[in-house]
């Protein structure tokens, strides 16, 4: 039998053990891949969303609006903010500034948006 040449028993085993784990290892990283991907998905989506809440508002309204579309639960504050006294024109209406916030939850993430919005002044 030393005359022969192949792989012994063991040896095939250990091949089929190996190749078995690097088959099951980019099984999972196929599907954190995928799971990476529906995330991503979301979060643009909420991005989008914010944005399309954000450029909605209209200047002249204060307060918090809450609601819902699709998997995604939105909440707009808008809230003045005050202006120094060097920024107000001599002899115009004093500046409105309004602090802008758009929240928006889904399954256990949120994205938020902040900005500033100038308002007719007063």
């Amino acid at each position: 039998m030393r005359g022969q040449r192949g792989f012994t028993l063991l040896e095939v085993l250990v091949a089929l053990a190996i190749l078995g784990l690097g088959a099951v290892a980019l099984i999972q990283l196929s599907a954190q891949g995928l799971r990476l991907l529906k995330q991503s998905d979301a979060h643009q989506a909420a991005v989008l969303l914010a944005d399309r809440l954000a450029r909605e508002t209209s200047p002249l309204a204060e307060g918090v609006e809450t609601g819902s579309a699709g998997d995604f639960a939105w909440e707009r504050r808008v809230a003045p903010v005050g202006t120094p006294d060097a920024l107000h024109p001599v002899g115009g209406p004093a500046p409105r500034l309004l602090a802008l916030t758009v929240t928006v939850r889904w399954s256990r993430a949120s994205v938020t948006l902040a900005t500033l919005r100038a308002a007719p002044g007063t």
